[in-house]
């Protein structure tokens, strides 16, 4: 009855599972079969190896995610080009302001005709960048 109170006061630690896993098993690999269980467990993405085999064994779904270095290479070029293009478009905005401000309108006008061939420019190559962009999606980026 003494031994029966201790264990009802004692209320400190983890609390035991209800179906502990006590039964264990060895398995021995060779170097080649090693090297694949390895390249297996990465794709998987999990963090413990025990419950890695464990899914394998009874069939339970593995989440396998591939991240292409290029494709992650290639979305932070591009978000920060177009933060820079952005940056352009209120640049632009300041230099037209400006130009009135301080020129003539004649003066202004011949600086504004310069700045619209370099805008046209930069309209054709903001073109083919969506172009470019719309060809890497359709070839790597599947959904």
């Amino acid at each position: 009855m003494n031994d029966n109170n201790k264990k009802q006061l004692k209320k400190t630690g983890r609390r035991p599972k209800e179906d502990p896993a006590t039964i264990r098993y060895t398995i021995s690999f060779n170097e080649q079969e090693h090297a694949h269980f390895l390249a297996l467990f990465d794709k998987s993405g999990m963090q413990v190896k025990a419950h890695f085999i464990t899914s394998c064994i009874f069939d339970k779904t593995i989440k396998t995610i591939q991240i292409d270095k290029g494709t992650v290479d290639f979305y932070m070029r591009l978000t920060s080009f177009h933060s820079q293009f952005r940056s352009i478009g209120v640049n632009y905005n300041q230099i037209v302001k400006l130009l009135y401000k301080n020129f003539s309108e004649k003066k202004a006008a011949a600086f504004l005709y310069k700045l619209e061939k370099q805008t046209a420019e930069m309209a054709m190559l903001c073109q083919k960048i969506i172009q470019i962009t719309e060809e890497f999606e359709a070839k790597n980026l599947k959904k």
